[in-house]
């Protein structure tokens, strides 16, 4: 084990931040979810498995990636409400990301992007140095776990909805982007990450072996999650006797749209007016 480090400020923003989620989501069936949600990231964030992840174990760092990637993310996100939903939406800029974001195609890319660099070799050693980068770098990683569930989910008002088909298809392939470090650790000849050291002593492997093992947790804790929901989604679709190839439309997405055009007609008269 690494020397206890209780982290503070960190322990206290977890605290105010799941509080206060659990307070403005309101409905207990909601409330639970944030709440697992907010325990299972200081899980993982927090003294041992957060310095292990840090500064020590590859494994454990890809591990805890995972984990807030596929549950803390989806809890986080599934606790909201549509009315919240189209409450924290609701300012142009926020609409416009969320709107971008649902893109199956941009959600993919902006994952295996982001992922990939908070697992590259820089960001690992400084992150092992700073724990400033090391919360940005957890940050991006909750960010892409977000971005990964909105078109899975197909909740966000105003946003592109994919059909069961198409959701059971985006999470299939989901699941092979987010390793898309899993074959270089595996076949590497040496360790990557010279930040990362003490694997013998703290978690019997050398550096080499852990690396090895990071990219098997990266492809089995992926695929086998991942692929179990997309079954899920597709059986549950036929089960209830959804179309498995229509995308739903909903009330939400009708008063979105209103708005857009509201503010799209607001936008041209101002032209006009300073124009005139």
């Amino acid at each position: 084990m690494p020397p206890f480090h209780p982290h503070p400020i960190l322990f206290l923003g977890l605290v105010v931040a799941g509080s206060l989620h659990a307070w403005a989501v309101g409905e207990r069936r909601l409330r639970r979810r944030a709440v697992a949600g907010w325990l299972i990231l200081a899980l993982v964030v927090l003294w041992p498995v957060g310095d292990l992840a840090a500064s020590v174990s590859l494994s454990v760092a890809t591990m805890q990636r995972l984990i807030i990637m596929l549950a803390v993310a989806p809890l986080l996100l599934s606790s909201l409400s549509t009315s919240h939903l189209i409450a924290l939406t609701r300012p142009a800029p926020i609409d416009a990301v969320a709107r971008r974001v649902a893109r199956p195609l941009l959600s993919i890319t902006f994952v295996t992007v982001v992922g990939t660099l908070t697992l590259s070799t820089p960001v690992v050693d400084e992150g092992a140095q700073s724990s400033w980068i090391r919360l940005l770098t957890l940050g991006a990683v909750l960010a892409c776990g977000v971005v990964l569930w909105i078109p899975a989910f197909a909740v966000m008002p105003g946003a592109a909805r994919l059909s069961p088909v198409g959701r059971a298809g985006f999470i299939f392939v989901s699941s092979i982007v987010v390793t898309s470090l899993s074959l270089v650790w595996i076949f590497a000849r040496h360790s990557l990450y010279p930040a990362l050291h003490g694997q013998e002593s703290l978690v019997h492997m050398t550096p080499l072996l852990d690396q090895q093992v990071a990219g098997f947790i990266a492809k089995l804790g992926s695929y086998l999650p991942l692929w179990a929901v997309a079954f899920f989604i597709f059986s549950r679709a036929d089960e209830a006797g959804t179309a498995v190839d229509e995308s739903p439309l909903h009330w939400a997405d009708v008063e979105r749209e209103l708005l857009r055009v509201d503010r799209q007609r607001a936008h041209a008269r101002r032209r006009a007016g300073r124009e005139s």
